[in-house]
């Protein structure tokens, strides 16, 4: 026997059909067994009559539970009352396995619905999402192949840090001590003097205790690093494989969007329209000016005024040349102003904070030497680095983006965690 998948039986429209996948509702009377019947397309209402199946048979439809998993065959047609607007008669089925008081029920609680995460994937909601989440890593690959970027891979245990020695994930390897990685982005810097455009998707660990609606200790990653390249250029890249994700999802997805509830025209902006791009110093007047938020000058922003910020925009907004200070070894001075970077956050609206950090990289051997020792970097751990500076170096630079952040805004999620199938945070690493 031929099975569609329920999407292809709508398509088809009438006639016969076979269809598989679990029960996702059921009712029913003395006479007649109504199963909305869900596989990985969608969904389809299904109606079983006692006259047509039989009182034997018709007694096994009537005791038919949620997320039984069971084969259907019957006449399809369209029914605007219908949950999908078709219908099947079914005229046989076949229980392929049996489903018992299924646990999750109305009402539950989000952390009784992360503790059955592994049955909640089931769900319409997340069904939704990990479709969505699927076309944004697609997009971003689609973006960089066809800008004659190669996907690039580094090491997941790494000895040194990047991004800040407090939030590594020490391991032990073997008799040493080792750590997760951060970032591709010290070896990216390696790989880019061979193939000169490279990106990858990656999981990367930060060993912080945030318990915040916008952090994981476990996410993954999406990365670029280019030779030869100026600012200028990391913040186009970050804009325009921003707006093909979002396009892509928009083209896609207006299905799953609805799902969510989440309102198409919140994310056509983002295509449609330029990026907001500001210094630093801009932020620091417009959100006194425009938000009496007074921030001292070499403070870094924090999700108050970012949230301030993204408020005044539909798109999302790009804060350029951050201080130093409040930035990571390897960005790269302004010319003229020292005490300020090549850096830049893209701040996503609505309130979900910052989805890209990237900048040019520091190519001074020098420099590079003398931040590492301000921060107490033992310097050996680098070398392999340094000599990324000492053999032909260039201008170059590159972005990180956080996939998860960035699938929770698209999906207007209240939580980061509902951005990934398993998430992992500072109380939660199971199931």
């Amino acid at each position: 026997m031929e099975y569609l998948t329920i999407r292809q039986a709508m398509g088809q429209g009438s006639g016969r059909v076979s269809v598989r996948g679990w029960v996702w509702r059921e009712r029913g009377s003395k006479k007649v067994k109504f199963i909305v019947l869900r596989d990985g397309t969608g969904i389809i209402q299904c109606v079983i009559e006692k006259q047509t199946a039989g009182d034997e048979r018709f007694a096994v439809a009537d005791a038919l539970q949620v997320e039984t998993a069971m084969t259907i065959s019957g006449t399809i047609r369209k029914d605007e009352r219908a949950p999908s607007g078709y219908e099947i008669a079914v005229d046989s089925f076949r229980m392929v396995g049996a489903s018992d008081t299924y646990p999750i029920t109305k009402d539950q609680s989000p952390e009784f619905l992360m503790d059955k995460r592994h049955l909640w994937l089931r769900s319409r909601k997340m069904q939704a999402i990990l479709k969505i989440r699927a076309t944004v890593f697609a997009a971003f690959r689609e973006y960089f192949d066809t800008r004659g970027f190669i996907e690039f891979h580094s090491p997941i245990f790494q000895a040194t840090q990047c991004e800040g020695g407090s939030s590594l994930f020490k391991v032990k390897y073997f008799e040493g001590e080792t750590f997760l990685a951060q970032t591709w982005q010290l070896y990216a810097e390696a790989g880019i003097f061979s193939y000169e455009k490279l990106y990858t998707i990656a999981p990367s660990f930060r060993a912080e205790k945030s318990k915040t609606s916008r952090h994981l200790t476990e996410y993954w990653h999406a990365e670029m690093e280019m030779a030869w390249a100026e600012f200028k250029d990391i913040m186009d890249h970050g804009e325009g494989v921003v707006k093909h994700m979002v396009a892509k999802v928009l083209e896609k997805h207006r299905e799953e969007l609805a799902v969510l509830g989440r309102d198409p025209k919140r994310l056509e902006p983002t295509v449609r329209k330029p990026f907001v791009r500001m210094t630093y110093d801009e932020a620091l007047k417009v959100l006194s000016e425009r938000c009496r938020l007074k921030v001292t000058w070499g403070k870094d922003l924090r999700t108050v005024e970012e949230d301030r910020l993204s408020s005044l925009y539909d798109v999302p907004v790009i804060v350029s040349e951050y201080p130093a200070e409040v930035k990571a070894f390897y960005m790269k001075g302004v010319e003229g102003r020292p005490e300020v970077v090549q850096g830049c956050d893209f701040i996503a609206p609505e309130g979900y904070g910052e989805i890209i950090g990237g900048s040019s990289r520091e190519t001074d051997l020098a420099v590079l030497e003398r931040r590492l020792k301000a921060a107490g970097e033992d310097l050996s751990g680098y070398e392999y680095y340094f000599d990324t500076r000492r053999y032909g170096s260039v201008p170059h630079g590159g972005f990180g983006l956080g996939m998860e952040r960035i699938v929770s805004w698209i999906c207007g999620l209240d939580t980061i965690k509902d951005a990934i199938p398993f998430p992992r945070t500072p109380l939660r690493w199971t199931p």
